[in-house]
């Protein structure tokens, strides 16, 4: 019970924290807080165009029956991970929307459930971490960045596969 007590309040607690440390330190708690929205606003006006391109291109490929017969027939994945791990490399919110959606259709115990989720787990949305990371950093080239960063995200997205195969 004390920890349902605890989960109840950390968000409050958080935010009265920052506030409370804010003013102690004499800051301007209120123009931070709008400078950081400014720049949050700015990122996903970035982002918006790529993101709703990848959505209508996933929605097609799903829509026309593509997803389910050509990579999922040849590589053994359930077609209903492939948008996931499409939009996963591009977007961490966009692959917990088609996560929820998969939660609702299979059950979040299911085969497939679990694969997204250990995948959630084990994977990162390497061209948005990219992006943000290397512009705020000034690096225009990124070198072996990329090839590593999918490379991890293939090992992330093979081991989910496995380790969910192997729940079953």
């Amino acid at each position: 019970k004390i920890l349902i007590f605890l989960s109840e309040f950390m968000v409050p607690l958080t935010i009265f924290y920052i506030v409370g440390f804010g003013f102690l330190s004499k800051r301007p708690v209120f123009d931070d807080f709008l400078k950081g929205a400014a720049e949050g606003m700015k990122i996903v006006s970035e982002i918006m165009p790529t993101l709703i391109g990848l959505m209508t291109a996933v929605g097609i490929l799903k829509a026309s029956g593509f997803l389910e017969e050509v990579p999922a027939g040849y590589l053994k994945i359930p077609a209903a991970v492939l948008p996931v791990i499409l939009v996963r490399i591009v977007s961490g919110s966009a692959a917990t929307g088609l996560i929820v959606d998969i939660f609702k259709n299979y059950g979040p115990d299911s085969i497939v459930g679990n694969m997204v989720s250990i995948m959630m787990g084990c994977t990162e949305t390497v061209f948005y971490t990219m992006s943000v990371y290397f512009m705020t950093a000034g690096i225009r080239k990124t070198r072996w960045t990329l090839p590593g960063a999918l490379l991890a995200t293939a090992a992330g997205i093979g081991a989910s596969i496995v380790l969910a195969g192997a729940m079953t």
